[in-house]
């Protein structure tokens, strides 16, 4: 997780927000001073999760922990026999910190999580004119769109059409489902709580569609304002 409110795992391990690498660096005093135990914990099904976790309000630069959490990670080993990973990033803020993972050649496909709602489209796009700045200099591609329903009015055909704006395409459409919320409130996420659901199934499909689609990113085209 690489959002400063560290609530990317929670779900994933049946907790409240794990302590964060910035956070226990703080406590030891550097980031030199954790051990890879310290901050990595295994969860549902086996994943690996950490949170790298910002600054206090108003202080610092929140990408600064996606930075500091990747090299350590990195330094310590974290990324040896796994299938995945994934960074759950802040995505309508495109700074330089969070942005790090495309910089760094660290991401190889990034998928937008967007909506039909028009600041999520905004955002879409901004985080498209991001991977466009270092796709030429790197290897990241854009994977797709991940619309997850708001019930606002034609959102499919909005997400489609923003998908074809942007040389994409539109991986998956999830709908709204208030067990997503009854979960939650059990610390479990849908496929945990839930798994012969309607909605687990949607997640087991975006699933195995990002599986079939490595490798087909493209370099997008945002729109020009």
């Amino acid at each position: 997780g690489c959002d400063p409110k560290a609530d990317s795992t929670r779900l994933i391990l049946n907790a409240k927000a794990q302590d964060t690498v910035l956070h226990l660096a703080a406590q030891e005093g550097s980031v030199e001073d954790l051990e890879l135990q310290d901050v990595l914990k295994v969860g549902y099904k086996g994943i690996k999760c950490v949170e790298s976790g910002g600054p206090e309000p108003g202080v610092g630069c929140a990408g600064r922990g996606v930075i500091t959490s990747i090299n350590f990670l990195e330094e310590n080993g974290a990324y040896d026999d796994v299938d995945y990973v994934s960074y759950d990033v802040l995505g309508d803020v495109v700074c330089g910190g969070f942005a790090m993972p495309i910089r760094e050649n660290k991401a190889q496909e990034i998928y937008i999580v967007m909506s039909g709602e028009m600041m999520a489209l905004y955002a879409a796009n901004n985080i498209a004119k991001g991977i466009l700045k270092y796709a030429h200099s790197g290897g990241v591609r854009l994977g797709g769109l991940i619309c997850n329903e708001r019930q606002t009015d034609r959102e499919l055909d909005l997400a489609e059409a923003l998908a074809s704006r942007l040389n994409s395409k539109l991986i998956h459409f999830v709908p709204r489902d208030n067990i997503v919320q009854h979960a939650e409130l059990r610390k479990m996420s849908v496929i945990q709580y839930a798994p012969d659901s309607k909605q687990a199934g949607e997640y087991r499909a975006l699933a195995e569609k990002i599986h079939a689609n490595s490798g087909q990113g493209t370099i997008p085209t945002p729109i020009t304002m």
